[in-house]
């Protein structure tokens, strides 16, 4: 049986979520919000299992520009693993850079910078879009003549360190300050205060943003978030709102000139007033009223029974077939939309629950041998909805959301 190892990143990132939490509450430091945290490991757990699916995917294009249009043939020497690590960190300043200076490529990183809080788990905050663009960006290397394996190994190594800049509990390191990215550069980064916003791109190396006019020195204390903070919990909104409000400012455009300007240029053009309108065509509203402590082991329950299947499945993924694959990955789609829409007390969340139970009858359907039973309860369930479907949603909202 054949095992895929990248599973163990999942039980190594939560042990240290888990650690800077009890970390910061020794130091009396208020820096997790059990709601915003659940909505960031929430986006992590989509991205590991998208990436995961698509990594031969990424591999193939890397292997085939190499392969195909590969400028020379690198060796794997020290003085080329050198070179590509540099070669990495230069082309994610760029990419990274860019993804904050226009529309376009913003629309697939704001996700990074929704959450107000600013802890380990706001690293999670990656979604495919984003690692489809930095593949885009990254396939210079291949074209340059660095092999896949080379590319896929030094992509490992450069994603695992910004995890840990992603905290407050860490203060200023010394003179590793002057060349390297530290949380404290990285803080400055994710805040919106006006001084700090733009600044510190650098995703290893901080001498990227020292040499093109980026770096910016922790001073004031940072305000994490957007600058346009995102009301909301909701996994879907969170991906894909920048999309619907560049939308709304490109129809709101007269001229193709005007168009293009909007798609292309700095986030600075998209008017707030178009957040409020896509929020009134979606209904999108977070809902103020506190949630009960029953409600909150609920959403919490899910979560880690998510993170703990998805190690499974990652572990196992050589051995899943693509049913399997598809049956999980819809299971955790709608137990993500679950969590956000309980936590927003959205009364569709009836609607997400009954197509879960669609997809495990499914999975019921397929893989149990005694398909006379499960056809029978498959059956009866759509049966009992159709027929009883507003009664039976009527009583299932009365006990999950009951008065406050």
């Amino acid at each position: 049986m054949k095992y895929n190892i990248l599973a163990f990143a999942i039980p190594l990132f939560v042990v240290f979520m888990l650690l800077e939490y009890f970390v910061a509450k020794q130091k009396k430091l208020k820096l997790f919000d059990l709601h915003r945290s659940i909505a960031n490991v929430s986006i992590g757990i989509l991205e590991r299992l998208t990436d995961v699916l698509a990594a031969a995917v990424f591999y193939g294009v890397y292997d085939y520009l190499q392969k195909t249009y590969g400028l020379f043939h690198i060796k794997p020497t020290i003085a080329m693993w050198i070179l590509l690590f540099l070669g990495t960190d230069f082309i994610w300043y760029w990419y990274h850079r860019l993804a904050h200076e226009m529309n376009v490529l913003w629309a697939v990183h704001v996700v990074h910078h929704q959450s107000e809080d600013f802890n380990y788990t706001v690293s999670a905050r990656i979604t495919l879009l984003q690692a489809i663009v930095r593949t885009a960006f990254w396939s210079v290397l291949p074209i340059l003549g660095f092999p896949a394996e080379m590319i896929v190994v030094m992509l490992l190594i450069h994603g695992l360190y910004p995890f840990f800049v992603h905290t407050q509990v860490i203060g200023k390191l010394g003179f590793l300050e002057y060349f390297l990215v530290t949380p404290s550069h990285h803080r400055v980064h994710h805040a919106c205060n006006d001084e700090y916003l733009d600044k510190n791109y650098g995703d290893v190396l901080i001498i990227w943003d020292k040499l093109f006019g980026t770096f910016k020195k922790e001073d004031e204390k940072p305000v994490y978030g957007l600058t346009h903070q995102l009301k909301t919990y909701s996994i879907m909104w969170q991906h894909f709102h920048f999309f619907i409000e560049l939308w709304i400012m490109v129809k709101q455009e007269k001229t193709l000139k005007g168009k293009i300007r909007m798609i292309f240029g700095s986030p600075n053009l998209i008017d707030p007033a178009a957040r409020e309108k896509a929020e009134r065509i979606f209904g999108i509203k977070l809902h103020e009223e506190p949630m009960q402590q029953r409600l909150n082991n609920y959403v919490v329950w899910q979560v880690i029974f998510m993170l703990v299947t998805l190690f499974f499945f990652i572990l196992f993924e050589f051995e899943l077939g693509a049913m399997e694959k598809f049956l999980f990955t819809a299971f955790t789609v709608l137990t993500l939309i679950n969590c956000g829409a309980i936590m927003e007390q959205k009364k569709w969340v009836f609607a997400v629950e009954f197509l879960r139970m669609l997809v495990v009858g499914s999975a019921l359907y397929i893989y149990n041998a005694d398909y006379h039973i499960v056809t029978f309860f498959i059956c009866a369930v759509l049966a009992l909805m159709a027929l009883f479907y507003r009664t039976v949603e009527e009583r299932y909202l009365s006990v999950v959301y009951q008065e406050q």
